[in-house]
Formats: C-alpha cells, sequence, structure tokens
C-alpha cells in the first residue's frame, strides 16, 4: 500500500501488482474500492498494474470538499499519481462509472496516455443507458428463480423507495451474466467497503458532453450487462476515432471475473 498527497493535500492510496509497463486502472462504482478489479483476469502477468483509490473511495481519504470527487475535478488525482510515480506515459483503464475520469483524462492529457481502455463504461460524459437494451437484457433472465424478487426491487429503486443499499443487492444478479458462487463471492466480499452514499451525486456533477480522443482505444462491453448495458460502450467507441469495440458474449458488468482469460488476452494483445 502507497499513500500520496494530491495538490490540494488529500490523502489517496495505491497498490502495484507485476512488473513492466505501466497501467493505470480507475474503479467504477462510483467510490467503489479498487481492489474489486483483482488482477484484473491476470493483467498483472502483462503489466505493471496500477491500482488507484479515488479520493473517498477505498482506502484513500475523503476529502474536506465533497464537491472535488466530481469525475471532471479527479482528473487532477490522476495527474498528480502520474507525477507521483514518475511516469512520462502510461496506458489508461477506467471500469464504469471509472471509464468516466479516464476519458476525460485522456482528453485533457494525451500526450500522458499511451491507449485507453473502457471496460463496460457508463458512457462518455454522463451515463447514458439504453432503457429499452436494459428492459430487453433483465427480461430474458426471466426464468431465473431470483428475477421476480430482483424485478421488485428494481422497481422500488426506481420509485425511490426502501433502503437503497439493500435494494441494490437484491438486484445485483441482474449485473452477471451467470449469477452463481463465484460471482456470487466476487459481488458481496465482505472486505470491500460500499461506497459513501453521497459520493454518486458528487460524482457526477458537471457531467456532460465527452470530447473525443484521438489515441488507440479498446472498449469493452458485456453482452449481458444489466448494469448499464451495451448501448453506452458502442457510444464511447464511436465518439473515439479508430476505437476497437469488444462486446463480450455471455459475460456481465465484470467480465474479468467471469470470463478471466478471454478478457486479460484481449487486453494485453491490444496493449502489445
Amino acid at each position: 500500500m502507497t499513500i500520496f498527497q494530491a495538490h490540494d493535500g488529500t490523502a489517496l492510496h495505491y497498490d502495484q501488482l507485476g512488473d513492466g509497463a505501466p497501467l493505470v486502472a480507475i474503479p467504477g462504482g462510483p467510490g467503489a474500492d479498487v481492489r474489486y478489479l483483482g488482477t484484473l483476469g491476470g493483467l498483472d502477468a502483462h503489466r505493471r498494474l496500477i491500482r488507484f483509490d479515488p479520493r473517498g473511495s477505498g482506502r484513500s481519504a475523503e476529502p474536506a470538499d465533497r464537491a472535488s470527487c466530481a469525475f471532471g475535478t479527479q482528473v487532477k488525482d490522476v495527474e498528480a499519481l502520474r507525477e507521483h510515480l514518475g511516469l512520462d506515459s502510461f496506458d489508461l483503464l477506467g471500469h464504469s462509472a471509472g471509464a468516466l475520469t479516464a476519458q476525460r483524462y485522456a482528453a485533457e492529457f494525451p500526450h500522458r496516455v499511451r491507449s485507453l481502455v473502457l471496460v463496460t463504461p457508463v458512457g462518455r460524459g454522463a451515463r447514458e443507458p439504453d432503457e429499452a437494451e436494459l428492459a430487453a437484457i433483465r427480461g430474458a433472465r426471466s426464468d431465473q428463480p431470483w428475477y421476480e424478487d430482483a424485478t421488485r426491487a428494481a422497481a422500488a429503486l426506481a420509485a425511490g423507495e426502501g433502503d437503497p443499499a439493500e435494494l441494490t443487492a437484491r438486484i445485483t444478479p441482474f449485473f452477471w451474466g451467470s449469477w452463481d458462487d463465484r460471482a456470487r463471492a466476487a459481488a458481496f466480499d465482505p472486505e470491500l467497503v460500499p461506497g459513501a452514499p453521497w459520493m454518486r451525486a458528487a460524482f457526477y456533477e458537471g457531467a456532460g458532453e465527452a470530447a473525443p480522443v484521438a489515441m488507440p482505444a479498446l472498449v469493452l462491453a458485456g453482452e449481458l450487462d444489466g448494469m448499464i448495458g451495451t448501448a453506452p460502450a458502442r457510444l464511447a467507441a464511436t465518439l473515439h476515432p479508430g476505437a476497437r469495440l469488444e462486446v463480450l458474449a455471455g459475460v456481465g458488468h465484470r467480465p474479468w471475473v467471469e470470463k478471466p482469460d478471454e478478457f486479460a488476452r484481449l487486453v494485453a494483445e491490444f496493449l502489445d
């Protein structure tokens, strides 16, 4: 575990796995502990995987000003991390909501990013799910024993009723291609504390239009991702010139858990 200070003095955490060319990984959530990324399917065998906990997330400190947790503002923390590590440039990966920070950093500091990897991104400059697609992805699971309860929980969550944390736990099966023991262990790891309840609103403050980035970009979507669908990944791939889109069959929002070998191979070959 390594801690350094952001420009405003907030203590930020990162760790490193493996050797080789640096790959900085930004988690989603927003506010999730970066350790849920694990080794990203074994990418640490190909790269020096630098797992970064954004401010207010995981083992990094909560800032004095919660507004500084907006993803556009967190770009400054990624740049502070680069300076701290003494890197001239690096590969950058963002998962889910973290893909917004990754895209914004690449747009503002294109000379620092060798290539960009967006894993099941929520969108380009904001959340951009296609509700009809999400309904279809979820509806295709109607034969599952958990479906009725998850559907009721999703309706309550959308209506603002009940405890959001409890309801989110009940709809979690929608986010996976297969809701099995491996998925349950990864989704409900007791060592990984969920993001603070205020983080979501703070993170998405200032969301809006996104700028294209002219650099090698790989965008990965999960065919059965009932959290965000494939539409946001398709939009991101269309935004960035020459981006490569891969939709992984049979997986959901965390493809490196469900198909680790395929995921690591795709990303490693792209980075190479």
